[in-house]
């Protein structure tokens, strides 16, 4: 019984950390899913209490893959992008993905209609009259593309980005797009918005504890402005001691 629960527990802790976040959600659903699927030689016994848990499993987060910011959260991080979600449910995924980068690119993308390019249509030449044959050839390149300039340079990011190798989960996702947001601007820009979700509070609790280690009956008078000053070095003097 103790080998069925340890995944709980590791699970558990990983997403209690401090770095965890939305994007950890469904990943780690999708392996404790496939681990309690699995049939090994130690289920000997336990077989009964490892199906009612992974019937548990199933029913509590049946509708995870669909929700927005998991989704989107899972799809922005580069040690998981697509590849955790059912095949038949990435295609929506994707969709649902590339609406919310369009959504938060607006500032990000330069805009295309200030650049000339010679020989096109948005050139600083007089537009063709509404009802005239060059009105109508720009109609019909307009419909058979259905996507501006800038959805076609936000869908051409995504591609890319998928296309390429995930990350090791020992990974920073943070440092990814740090690193990387010149190539997907669009992308680093829904990822700022997304990945600073956690996915638990846990942490947020934890901020309870540190206050309760700050002001105790010996530290009892001090002001509300250095009690709160204590608190946050106390909480990020770790962070800024590794950079």
């Amino acid at each position: 019984m103790v080998s069925i629960l340890a995944p709980f527990e590791e699970l558990t802790q990983q997403i209690s950390s401090s770095t965890a976040s939305a994007a950890d959600v469904i990943p780690c659903i999708r392996a404790l899913t496939r681990l309690l699927e699995k049939t090994v030689e130690s289920d000997h016994g336990v077989k009964t209490s490892k199906t009612v848990l992974l019937e548990a499993v199933r029913r509590r987060f049946a509708d995870i893959d669909t929700q927005k910011l998991y989704a989107i959260a899972t799809m922005l991080d580069p040690r998981y992008k697509d590849r955790y979600f059912p095949e038949d449910l990435k295609p929506t995924v994707r969709d649902l993905f590339r609406d919310v980068v369009t959504a938060h690119c607006h500032t990000e993308l330069p805009s295309t209609s200030s650049v000339e390019v010679p020989g096109s249509s948005r050139s600083t030449d007089k537009s063709p009259p509404a009802c005239s044959l060059q009105a109508m050839f720009a109609e019909l390149v307009e419909e058979d593309t259905g996507q501006t300039d800038e959805e076609i340079a936000i869908v051409s990011q995504i591609n890319q980005y998928l296309a390429e190798a995930v990350m090791p989960r020992s990974g920073q996702p943070l440092a990814y797009w740090q690193a990387n947001k010149g190539r997907f601007p669009a992308l680093a820009q829904a990822a700022r918005a997304y990945l600073c979700s956690p996915c638990t509070s846990v942490d947020s609790e934890r901020l309870f504890s540190t206050a309760a280690n700050v002001i105790d009956d010996k530290i009892n008078r001090l002001t509300s402005k250095n009690a709160e000053m204590f608190i946050v070095i106390k909480r990020n003097l770790p962070f800024m001691i590794e950079t």
